[in-house]
């Protein structure tokens, strides 16, 4: 004989609910990959100091700090969020990787599912956390370069009085070259996820999203020498429309003239004139086109494997 027994009244609505809270699952992704973050984590500032170091033994920086110390400071600014653009970029791909695409190749997502949560609530809050780890990323290594630069003045003339030389422009002008890091970084999550989730594996999504940057510098290299065999500007025009080369020179398009330092901008760019608003626009379309791709998947293809 078998007894069931039917729980009621209170004593039900006290039992803990299934379903659980949008942060509650950003923390537990954020558990999920911590031992990972912190390893990449000291990698990236290990590389972001190798390369200020290398950056900060360049002639004439001396005299540069001397007699014009606000292209001094752009040049400070700008050379050090090239190489936090970069290799932050690496470290998003790799993390957006592990967390969207091992839950598919390891299957753990059916687990979540069968627990209450949402497929879409669970890439929402996958996105949300990988956006505020770009974001804290972002303020780390800003206030880095901020005292490593300091440092580096002090080492060069004993003192701090380049600061005098900011201006209201100055930070305006900061704040657009951070802008297009944090464009950078979000076209970059968002490549990764969409490449996760159409691929549901780690191994597909992390090696598309890796290799997509590079692929869109050669292209430019290629699309070039098509110009030249050819003799037309068709294929120079195309490379417009490449997100690689759009994105390394989306700060000399957005900045003013005169707050350029003349670092030369690692990586290809677009073979033909191009403006900022073009360059916003195909940015954004790309940006569309990797949601759709990422959330239109999860919410219409059920997980069976």
């Amino acid at each position: 004989m078998s007894t069931h027994i039917a729980t009621t009244g209170p004593e039900a609505a006290s039992q803990p609910s299934l379903h659980a809270s949008f942060t509650g699952i950003m923390r537990g992704e954020f558990l999920k990959v911590a031992r990972l973050f912190w390893l990449m984590l000291v990698l990236l500032t290990l590389v972001f100091t190798v390369g200020f170091l290398l950056g900060a033994g360049l002639k004439g920086l001396k005299a540069d700090l001397q007699h014009t110390p606000l292209h001094f400071l752009y040049y400070s600014l700008e050379s050090n969020m090239v190489i936090f653009r970069i290799f932050s970029g690496i470290f998003l791909l790799v993390l957006t990787s592990f967390i969207i695409g091992r839950e598919y190749q390891y299957g753990t997502i059916r687990i979540l599912l069968a627990r209450g949560v949402g497929r879409i609530q669970l890439l929402l809050a996958k996105m949300a956390l990988l956006f505020l780890i770009a974001l804290a990323l972002l303020l780390m290594f800003v206030l880095l370069t901020v005292l490593f630069t300091c440092i580096q003045m002090l080492f060069l003339v004993g003192n701090l009085n380049a600061l005098n030389a900011i201006t209201s422009a100055f930070w305006s002008n900061a704040w657009l070259d951070l802008l297009t890091v944090l464009i950078s970084m979000g076209a970059t999550i968002l490549l990764a996820a969409a490449m996760n989730a159409i691929g549901r594996s780690l191994t597909f999504g992390l090696s598309v999203s890796l290799m997509w940057f590079p692929i869109d510098n050669i292209g430019a290299v290629t699309m070039n020498i098509l110009a030249q065999v050819t003799g037309n500007d068709f294929w120079r025009k195309v490379t417009t429309y490449l997100l690689g080369p759009l994105l390394n020179r989306l700060p000399d398009m957005l900045l003013p003239v005169k707050a350029r330092s003349g670092y030369e901008a690692f990586g290809a760019e677009p073979l033909f004139p191009v403006n900022a608003s073009h360059a916003l626009w195909v940015i954004a379309i790309y940006a569309l086109v990797f949601i759709g791709v990422a959330f239109v998947p999860t919410w219409k293809r059920d997980v069976k494997e």
